[in-house]
């Protein structure tokens, strides 16, 4: 499973701003990284009158709109995505997954904390790894300004490699994750590693395979 750290706190406490400030440093750091934002407006992105609104309309099940510089896909869906189903639809390989929002998850979580807001959190204790504060918390884990980026994702990075010290696969069946057994979970890697061979020479770092059968 990818690994996943969530940016949270109330609204407008600044975690838009610090994701910013977070991308920029990980991206100078030789990072890439891929954002998944939590939203509760129905319709935030694709709006009414847009080409791709208008397909979804239709009845298309996915639009997507490619122009010189981004790719964007929009698909309808019936309730909100967990950001490691979101990652499923990723074909290429990311460093870092940040969320904004998705206090809810079981994800570690760096929470974005106003003074002016209260001092109450809305993170579980138990998965959190620091606080972004403009005030010294009663807290058990690291406090930073929101002004010390470059320790902040020192955090990331390090929390990261704790996250990925092993290979690791993903199952995905018919669009949901399946669980593989360890001893599976190995012998897929060796055999994959074994038969299929790196087009650069470099060893493969990521590697997906798409399954389409007659029904």
């Amino acid at each position: 499973m990818r690994s996943i750290i969530s940016i949270v706190g109330k609204s407008h406490s600044g975690k838009t701003t610090l994701l910013e400030k977070l991308i920029a440093e990980l991206k100078q750091r030789g990072h890439k990284v891929a954002i998944v934002k939590h939203s509760h407006h129905a319709d935030d992105l694709d709006t009414a009158s847009k080409d791709t609104w208008r397909f979804t309309k239709a009845g298309s099940e996915l639009s997507a709109l490619n122009s010189l510089d981004h790719l964007a896909v929009y698909r309808r869906i019936d309730g909100y995505f967990d950001p490691q189903e979101i990652s499923s639809f990723i074909n290429w390989e990311y460093d870092f997954i940040l969320t904004e929002g998705f206090k809810s998850s079981n994800y570690p979580k760096i929470e974005v904390h106003l003074s002016k807001q209260g001092n109450d959190l809305v993170s579980d204790p138990a998965q959190l790894l620091a606080v972004v504060t403009d005030e010294p918390l009663d807290v058990n884990v690291p406090q930073f300004s929101r002004d010390d980026v470059t320790a902040i994702a020192d955090l990331i990075e390090n929390t990261m490699l704790v996250l990925r010290r092993e290979d690791d696969v993903d199952l995905i069946v018919n669009g949901a994750s399946v669980p593989i057994n360890p001893s599976l979970k190995d012998l897929l890697i060796r055999t994959l590693l074994a038969m299929i061979p790196s087009p650069d020479g470099n060893g493969i770092q990521n590697l997906h395979i798409s399954l389409r059968r007659k029904v």
